[in-house]
């Protein structure tokens, strides 16, 4: 071999070390998917999340696996995912809370929740149904309010943690009605329903799947939900607003975010596959089922829900004045 070939078949080496293709990264996923919920098992955050995890199971044929990380109304669990690695292996079930109103609530917040994310999908939007304990003389929501003003500071209403949709709720309500209640927090839905279930409390604006089965059951007296029209799971409950108080409306809803900084493709791939998930009428007829209507949509989509409903809640936390420290 000469020394012009010596040359040529050097310089064809170099270019082919220096190839994307020769130090390629292996096909994502190749090993298992973290979704991290903010908030105990058993709730509607986990319920969806691990819904999500099945179908990404099924589709890429690797682990998605859930991750409970509760605490201080899903910061504990946002933080962690805002600081885990922008590779696509570590996402967020995220929540109203954890993405629009704990930012106005909380005096000091450990992650900022639109620079910190990359918004992936919006997963499900959720009515909030007021639930009392048969205990509670009323079977309205005019006759829930006329207790609560005869009897000022009776009645406890409990949520899934300061912050969430659930507590902020009974704030407006509060607002709205003029009537005395105390707010009682706890680290998920799951516990705030065993503790409303056992009369320890006595009522809560639960998310309504979490609390359909034991509407169902009898066990929890239903009186109305929060959103702005009635929900298809149970059609003949009517919203709160229709019942005499026009404009009342504090629904949840939840979805997948990432850390900022995760490869677009990576939120595309996600974004597609859970899309396809959500539009099939399986996965619809699933969620409706448990009381949550499939939402959807592209990421962008995402980032402007999360910007609209910021700003909405900002606006109730600050009428409410409450305030966490």
């Amino acid at each position: 071999m000469n020394r012009r070939t010596l040359v040529a078949a050097f310089a064809a080496s170099l270019a082919i070390a220096a190839s994307p293709f020769a130090h390629a990264q292996p096909a994502w996923p190749s090993k298992p998917i973290r979704i991290v919920v903010p908030f105990p098992p058993g709730g509607t955050t986990d319920i969806l999340a691990r819904a999500a995890a099945q179908k990404m199971t099924e589709a890429w044929k690797e682990q998605a696996v859930v991750d409970n990380r509760p605490g201080a109304a899903g910061n504990i669990g946002a933080e962690l995912v805002a600081k885990s690695p922008a590779d696509g292996y570590t996402m967020l079930m995220g929540t109203v809370g954890t993405h629009a109103i704990n930012a106005s609530l909380y005096a000091r917040m450990p992650y900022d929740h639109v620079r910190d994310f990359a918004p992936v999908i919006l997963v499900a939007a959720v009515p909030n149904v007021l639930v009392v304990h048969p205990s509670v003389p009323a079977n309205s929501v005019a006759e829930l309010i006329a207790y609560a003003k005869a009897n000022p500071g009776k009645l406890n209403f409990a949520s899934s943690g300061s912050g969430t949709s659930i507590h902020l709720a009974g704030e407006l309500f509060k607002v709205t009605t003029g009537a005395q209640m105390q707010h009682i927090p706890y680290k998920g839905s799951a516990p705030a329903i065993a503790d409303l279930l056992g009369g320890q409390v006595q009522l809560m604006f639960d998310n309504l799947p979490s609390a359909l089965p034991h509407i169902r059951a009898g066990k929890l007296r239903a009186l109305g939900v929060t959103s702005a029209r009635r929900a298809p799971a149970l059609p003949d409950l009517p919203t709160i607003a229709e019942s005499g108080l026009p404009g009342f409306e504090a629904s949840s809803w939840f979805g997948l975010v990432a850390p900022a900084g995760t490869p677009p493709e990576v939120v595309t791939k996600v974004n597609g596959e859970v899309a396809r998930w959500l539009a099939t009428p399986e996965a619809r007829e699933k969620l409706l089922a448990q009381g949550a209507n499939a939402a959807g949509g592209t990421p962008d989509d995402f980032a402007r829900h999360i910007a609209a409903e910021t700003a909405k809640w900002q606006q109730v936390v600050k009428a409410s004045g409450a305030k966490v420290d």
